[in-house]
């Protein structure tokens, strides 16, 4: 059986997913973890994670700390308008992005859809060498044609806090403004402008699926259906249709269709020429940028500055991150006690019989206790007289006993007590995403913008 899931049915799964995160229910808290300070390999390579119960208890053996997602939003890939390049006019036939991008976002972070490709006399596709810019006195929420022959239309513009918080060199953030606000915000107004105004079922583009042979002069062309205005003129070329294109970049673009056949009359063709209809969504290009841009992910950051209020670590890696939802206290089974707090450690640790001798440690360094076999553990982070540690398959498990002795390999210290357990039960809750990364070092000045990228 054949079969496929629809753009629509992916920017449903996603808008779930973010309609949880920005809910204020205690069952939908979703936390940003890192953690793993410890080596992958003898070359500490990073490996892609594997799907599977395993992989996700040595994450939480691994886990550092957590902090609420920040912000969230959908995102689409980033495709940055550059003089010299064909970019794709929009078509109803697209799976997915095509090599020559139909969306482009500028330098002053505009983002704009591509309903024209220019062509020449012969049909052949140009570069584009005019960056797409509502030209002045035009409306933003009209498309216009440029001197190089494309035709682009405004969707939105970036603010700056949009920008800084889901701008990347990858992804681009995407949304659908409230038609009803009363924002005073000029990037969500010039949105709405576009979103309310458009024309729904329009006959965005001829596509030519046979040019025909023969022709001894230009046939009409006719668009038949349900809706009203489209029209459209043929050009010739060496006795062959090599282009049909819309008569002009607005009124020509009809309203209405949910059908359409394209038709050629005239000129007396060998071969009569074959084309089909572009038929726009049935709200229009702009009514939901989600959708015509097809969006199916979702970005979530955090930005840990320094320690955040102690509960980060600072001194020491950290070389997974991943999403969870639903984290709980420790020993607590009710919902009640679900952890709710802006950030949190959630590594195990213990208590040295003085802030002095937990000093004479090593943050990074193994440490080993005197039984036989001896426990292992790696040291996270010493804050006074605590020492925050992890166990994973390197390492091996096992609890420190109370008044053991420990060593690092260079000095030792005896603790009072080997198994403090943290205030957030990292075993607790749903993982919904790791990401292994590269060793990322975490400096008390600097502060991480981490995002994650979830694609259904």
């Amino acid at each position: 059986m054949a079969t496929t899931v629809t753009d629509t049915l992916r920017k449903n799964f996603v808008d779930l997913l973010l309609n949880q995160v920005t809910t204020s229910a205690d069952s939908n808290q979703f936390y940003i973890g890192i953690g793993k300070s410890d080596v992958y390999d003898a070359t500490d390579t990073t490996v892609t994670p594997i799907r599977s119960d395993k992989e996700e208890q040595n994450h939480r053996n691994n886990l550092q700390s957590i902090k609420k997602v920040e912000a969230s939003s959908f995102v689409i890939p980033r495709k940055n308008w550059s003089s010299g390049r064909e970019y794709s006019a929009y078509s109803d036939a697209f799976e997915g992005i095509p090599t020559n991008e139909y969306y482009v976002i500028t330098d002053i972070n505009e983002v704009f859809i591509c309903l024209k490709a220019a062509k020449n006399a012969s049909g052949v596709v140009q570069n584009s060498s005019v960056k797409p810019e509502v030209p002045a006195g035009r409306d933003r929420n009209k498309p216009f044609q440029l001197s190089d022959g494309y035709v682009w239309k405004f969707l939105y513009g970036l603010s700056a806090g949009r920008a800084n918080n889901f701008l990347s060199a990858n992804f681009v953030p995407v949304e659908i403004v409230t038609k009803d606000s009363s924002s005073s915000n000029a990037f969500e107004l010039q949105q709405l402008l576009v979103q309310n105004t458009t024309i729904g079922g329009q006959i965005l583009g001829i596509e030519m699926e046979s040019n025909g042979a023969g022709y001894t002069s230009t046939p009409t062309v006719t668009i038949r259906g349900d809706g009203s205005a489209g029209a459209s003129t043929a050009t010739l070329s060496g006795g062959a249709v090599v282009k049909v294109e819309m008569d002009n970049e607005s009124a020509g673009f009809g309203s209405g269709y949910n059908f359409a056949s394209v038709l050629f009359s005239g000129g007396s063709p060998s071969k009569p020429a074959k084309a089909r209809a572009v038929i726009g969504p049935r709200d229009g290009i702009g009514f939901d940028p989600r959708d015509d841009l097809k969006s199916s992910s979702i970005m979530l950051n955090i930005k840990p500055d320094g320690t955040v209020s102690n509960t980060f670590i600072v001194g020491n890696d950290f070389r997974q991150i991943s999403l969870i939802k639903g984290m709980k206290q420790f020993d607590s089974a009710a919902p009640a006690n679900i952890f709710t707090g802006t950030s949190s450690k959630v590594m195990r640790s213990m208590k040295a019989q003085t802030t002095t001798a937990a000093a004479t440690l090593t943050i990074g360094r193994e440490i080993t206790d005197g039984s036989t076999p001896k426990i292992r553990a790696y040291i996270d982070d010493i804050s006074d007289s605590s020492i925050f540690y992890h166990q994973n398959d390197s390492s091996g498990f096992g609890v420190f006993a109370n008044s053991a002795t420990i060593s690092d390999g260079i000095n030792s210290i005896v603790i009072d007590s080997g198994n403090i357990k943290p205030l957030v039960d990292q075993y607790s809750g749903e993982l919904l995403y790791l990401e292994n990364r590269a060793r990322i070092l975490r400096d008390a000045a600097q502060q991480e913008d981490i995002k994650v990228i979830v694609t259904v």
